[in-house]
């Protein structure tokens, strides 16, 4: 049975089920709404990713970093009052990817000391790190559009990681998560 075949079925079905329940005034707006649903379903589930996976682009948050005066002092504040598991960097919280399953990612939150010069040339008090993929073909694409670039690709073993500047002078970090 094809796709077509099915979505008639389910489309048969459901006009049968709207007037056994004798909700005729309703039944031609629910029957819309179910092939709408249908056709999306199908279309997102049968459609290839236009995306390519090394199309330079963000992809979500990978984490927040904020000054403040005790950084101790707060995260022991979210651990006793929000019940956050903090380490002596902040915390780290997973999730599993909705694109990929069973891969699985982190957001970072780590609270700083206020002095930090981490974010230079920004004098912002916080910093996003943005998850990326084809950081590599991204960072000529930035430099030809006249983006303040703040460094080089560097690696560790987190990932690549690159500095820049938004037009608003906050510092924005880009990292390629390479696991």
């Amino acid at each position: 049975m094809n796709i077509d075949a099915n979505l008639l079925s389910l489309v048969k079905a459901l006009e049968k089920a709207f007037v056994f329940l004798n909700m005729r005034k309703y039944s031609l707006f629910f029957l819309g709404m179910a092939i709408s649903f249908c056709f999306g379903f199908v279309v997102k589930t049968t459609m290839p990713n236009q995306s390519d996976s090394n199309t330079p682009k963000i992809t979500g948050i990978g984490g927040v970093f904020f000054k403040c005066k005790d950084p101790k002092q707060l995260k022991e504040w979210y651990k006793l009052h929000l019940n956050m598991d903090v380490t002596p960097y902040g915390a780290n919280f997973e999730w599993n990817s909705l694109e990929q399953p069973g891969k699985k990612g982190s957001t970072a939150w780590s609270p700083l000391n206020e002095k930090t010069k981490y974010f230079e040339p920004s004098a912002k008090d916080f910093m996003i790190n943005y998850r990326v993929v084809g950081l590599k073909n991204l960072y000529p694409k930035l430099l030809a559009d006249g983006v303040q670039v703040l460094d080089s690709i560097s690696s560790d073993q987190y990932g690549l990681f690159l500095h820049v500047l938004d037009p608003e002078g906050n510092k924005i970090e880009l990292w390629e998560d390479l696991n």
